[in-house]
């Protein structure tokens, strides 16, 4: 989490030299134009404090837009809180404020722009003729329905006045210099946030295409249907594409993405005296069916040593999905920890599942994600627990976890670059009834 800190890697890509402006190794002269600044997302006032540390009384006018958090230690900027992960009015309002300070921009202004994941959220500006209310409840039945954060995005910015490189189009002619921290695996600079200073590859049609084949297009608000169908047949305008002048000065940079974390992770373990390695940082589909095959290759290493043997730390980092089955609380990383507790409780050894949202709010509950090991199984038992299985086809992993002491409670981190698993094995387990 050290290792992600938002603030140390603003500062580490954002100085001042003289009377330029470094911003991700790019330049920009200072004192032709105004300096303003938006920071959106779960990492926002953090970064956008980093910034105020560098950029002192040079900042002209700042906004940053952030879940509800701690007090803020912002000097220069105005934080609006807004809802997230479904957008609210208070975004609305914050979406209307940035806009409003990018379109009174100039040809010799410098609009430097801070995003961290939860970004898509926060700043909904909904295109005319579709209300904030219908676009939350059409990402709400996204969510539910186990739609990855690319196929979120691809929606979200064709119903967006900021997503899909609409924040450069409304800054325009002014300079845009971009500092992302990435919460998408892969780091797709146009999916992060929606890509709000990147062209958007995506079109109506793959808008549509994901609300068929996420089986909603039927749910889908009308209003949302009749933009998605004109704009098919070109009647609205699309998001600016590649190639699009307006980007010919526009600068995006990622300033730190999931490796970062996970990497330091594994120098961690290895400090530790463990044997450690990344298995990838592109870690995605169901949480239950992932689960159950990073803990198969955790008993390799236990049985056989490959890939290594014991003591061993193997990490996963990347953003699983769970399609909600029940009415019950929990998050991706729950899931994935619930979903290891059957395996485990057969493990020839000592061993520990715990799966981590590093902005600390795992789905729907107060928890950052999960933790058990090969004791679980029979300790839920002794507390007349139903079986883990029982949980998780009721989506309730949660109510799982807490009574065994395996909920991992952080509250908000102030960064933001989606999972991480751990796994550990250790020493052999004596044979069961000795």
């Amino acid at each position: 989490m050290r290792a992600a800190d938002p603030e140390r890697l603003v500062k580490r890509n954002l100085r001042v030299s003289g009377r330029r402006l470094i911003a991700g190794g790019t330049a920009y002269p200072l004192g032709r134009g105004r300096l303003v600044l938006v920071a959106a997302g779960k990492a926002a006032a953090t970064m956008a404090h980093a910034a105020e540390r560098v950029l002192g009384r040079l900042l002209d006018d700042a906004i940053a837009v952030a879940p509800a958090g701690p007090p803020s230690y912002l000097r220069r900027t105005r934080l609006m809180v807004a809802g997230h992960p479904v957008p609210d009015a208070r975004g609305a309002q914050a979406a209307e404020a940035v806009l409003a300070l990018a379109r009174d921009l100039g040809r010799d202004d410098l609009l430097l722009v801070l995003l961290s994941g939860g970004a898509s959220a926060l700043l909904p500006a909904p295109v005319a003729g579709v209300g904030l209310a219908e676009k939350a409840a059409l990402t709400g039945r996204l969510m539910r329905a186990g739609a990855t954060i690319h196929e979120l995005n691809t929606v979200r910015k064709h119903l967006s006045q900021i997503k899909g490189g609409g924040l450069a189009r409304a800054a325009a002619p002014a300079r845009v210099a971009c500092l992302v921290l990435s919460d998408v695996v892969g780091d797709d600079p146009s999916t992060i946030a929606s890509g709000p200073t990147v062209p958007d590859p995506t079109t109506y049609a793959d808008a549509i295409e994901v609300l068929r084949g996420r089986g909603v297009w039927e749910e889908t608000p009308a209003a949302i249907r009749r933009h998605l169908e004109a704009g098919l047949r070109a009647e609205a305008p699309e998001t600016a594409k590649p190639g699009d002048p307006l980007f010919a000065r526009v600068m995006t940079r990622i300033v730190g993405n999931n490796a970062v974390a996970v990497a330091a992770a594994e120098r961690e373990a290895r400090r530790h005296g463990l044997r450690a390695r990344v298995l990838t940082t592109r870690l995605e589909g169901e949480a239950r069916e992932a689960s159950r095959v990073l803990v198969s290759v955790l008993r390799e290493c236990v049985e056989s040593g490959r890939p290594l043997a014991p003591p061993l730390c193997l990490l996963a980092g990347g953003e699983t999905t769970v399609t909600v089955r029940g009415p019950g609380r929990g998050g991706r990383n729950q899931e994935i920890a619930v979903a290891a507790v059957d395996p485990l409780s057969s493990f020839p050894a000592h061993a520990v599942v715990a799966s981590i949202a590093t902005d600390g709010v795992d789905g729907a509950s107060d928890a950052a994600g999960g933790v058990v090991d090969q004791e679980t199984a029979r300790e839920a038992a002794g507390l007349s627990l139903a079986p883990a299985a029982a949980f998780l086809a009721a989506s309730d992993s949660t109510s799982f976890l807490g009574p065994v002491g395996g909920l991992i409670v952080t509250g908000p981190t102030g960064t933001n670059v989606v999972d991480l698993t751990v796994l550990l094995a250790g020493d052999a387990l004596p044979a069961r009834g000795r």
